[in-house]
């Protein structure tokens, strides 16, 4: 089927560096590896998939994403190669042609989807590949796409496909794969509890250190949703593949792994969805527009909190809408928007105590605490301050406050609430105290792998050029240079005003 050059297929080749006849010889050695030995793509072949648009049968597309991935050092899906994933019904497929991206994903699709991309993963993570070079899906490109459809009861579940063989599940071209079982309840225990270590790992050491544990885990929970499980079991087995995802998004983000990260947020909207989770599903476009503020884009981050808070559906909790609310003015605080954050921050505030408790938090909220609302307000204030120094003294209380208030097994958090702090208080003109909180946010980091600190770190320090003459501050800016590594901050190349 011919559809026109296929434009993305064409810019991954250009990057790859190789020929026509060396991509055929590459996907013929891979597919007999696979046991197709009777493939036998040609110059002309390749051509044809570049040029005009042709789509290559099974096992093809899923050798040219392995082997892209692998060259690129970083997931490459065959969506992304401008490649329509083979489906069993053709009328799916028809609706997908325009759209190789074709979000939101059938209900069927999400498993393979995850099991593929947490496969490629791996497979990176195994060879010490690095994950860069691919681009940010825009905020409003997520929206205008998932919109209608989280907003929209799951449709009934239908018994998942077999993986392996016919053309919807990756085969192993380079990666890992097992062959999954069904699992009964004292499993999903066994899940979940796994879900809660990594997360308290994550939240006391950063995302750099489990990362990949978590991405494995996540692989063998989409093998395990191959098979169709009783409803409850199958709800509940979504629910731990949307906690793993989100997690798996907030350690690559913490890392820098932004377009992997950004996935694992859709994949877990996804999942949380076909669990019948909505709020949860709106958690998870809520950390993507974390990410977004945090890389110096809050007019895309307000395009998704927009979907989060309208989607999470009216079973949401005060808190979690309270917590949603902080993020909504963090990026009103990067555009300077100083009436909007406040009324918003008050709003949360109120949320926030009109929790009763009375219905006990999903486990995914309870790291949200009155320690990570002041937090999340010092850190809004602290952004403002960039466009309005009056706010640089409320800052200052609201990280005080969360520091006060912080428990042990929150290093990362307790990292930024110094940061903020320090950040404040060269903003208010207090070097002397700015000082003090910059020198116990270094000292913390020696314990932690995030590269979200490093990236505070660099604005804080951009904050100390005003007083580099001063003897303190100019050994402070030394003993900052020391802890920072040698790349440079993510967006730098391309201008971004970070926050």
């Amino acid at each position: 089927m011919s559809k026109g050059p296929n434009t993305r297929l064409s810019d991954l080749f250009g990057l790859a560096g190789w020929s026509k006849g060396e991509l055929a010889r590459m996907v013929n050695r891979q597919a007999a590896a696979m046991g197709h030995h009777q493939l036998a793509t040609d110059t002309s072949r390749v051509r044809r998939w570049i040029d005009v648009g042709e789509t290559p049968r099974e096992p093809v597309p899923t050798v040219l994403a392995a082997l892209f991935t692998e060259r690129l050092g970083r997931v490459v899906t065959i969506e992304d190669l401008g490649f329509v994933r083979q489906r069993r019904t053709s009328a799916r497929q028809d609706g997908a042609k325009d759209n190789p991206d074709s979000l939101p994903w059938a209900p069927e699709r999400t498993a393979a989807v995850l099991t593929e991309f947490t496969g490629m993963d791996l497979m990176l993570n195994r060879r010490g590949l690095m994950g860069a070079g691919a681009a940010l899906t825009a905020g409003s490109a997520l929206t205008n796409a998932m919109h209608d459809w989280l907003h929209s009861d799951p449709l009934p579940a239908t018994p998942a496909p077999r993986f392996g063989g016919d053309g919807f599940q990756a085969d192993p071209a380079g990666y890992d794969r097992y062959e999954a079982a069904p699992i009964g309840s004292q499993e999903i225990e066994a899940l979940e509890r796994s879900v809660d270590v990594f997360r308290a790992w994550d939240a006391s050491r950063g995302g750099g250190l489990q990362r990949k544990a978590v991405v494995g885990q996540l692989n063998e929970v989409g093998g395990m949703l191959a098979y169709h499980h009783p409803d409850h079991l199958h709800r509940r087995l979504w629910g731990v593949a949307a906690n793993l995802a989100v997690l798996a998004g907030w350690m690559s983000h913490d890392v820098g792994l932004e377009p992997t990260a950004q996935k694992y947020f859709v994949i877990a909207a996804h999942a949380a969805r076909e669990g019948g989770d909505r709020p949860r599903a709106g958690e998870a476009l809520s950390r993507a527009a974390r990410q977004m503020v945090h890389l110096g884009k809050p007019n895309e981050a307000l395009d998704l909190m927009k979907l989060a808070q309208s989607g999470s559906g009216e079973e949401t909790l005060p808190r979690t809408r309270a917590m949603l609310h902080t993020i909504e003015a963090w990026a009103q605080a990067a555009m300077g928007k100083g009436q909007a954050m406040r009324r918003t921050l008050g709003e949360a505030e109120d949320l926030f105590v009109s929790d009763t408790g009375d219905v006990p938090p999903p486990s995914w909220m309870q790291h949200f605490d009155e320690a990570d609302l002041h937090g999340m307000q010092a850190l809004a204030f602290r952004t403002l301050a960039d466009h309005d120094p009056d706010a640089a003294p409320v800052a200052q209380l609201h990280a005080r406050e969360a520091l006060r208030l912080r428990g042990a097994g929150h290093q990362r958090s307790q990292i930024f609430d110094y940061i903020s702090m320090a950040s404040a208080c060269f903003l208010a003109d207090d070097p002397e105290q700015a000082d003090r909180y910059a020198r116990l946010a270094l000292v913390s980091m020696n314990e932690t792998s995030s590269h979200r600190t490093w990236d505070r770190l660099r604005e804080m320090y951009r904050l100390t050029g005003q007083y580099a003459g001063y003897g303190r501050i100019e050994e402070l800016r030394q003993e900052i240079k020391l802890a920072l590594p040698n790349s440079p901050p993510r967006g730098s190349a391309r201008g971004v005003r970070r926050t």
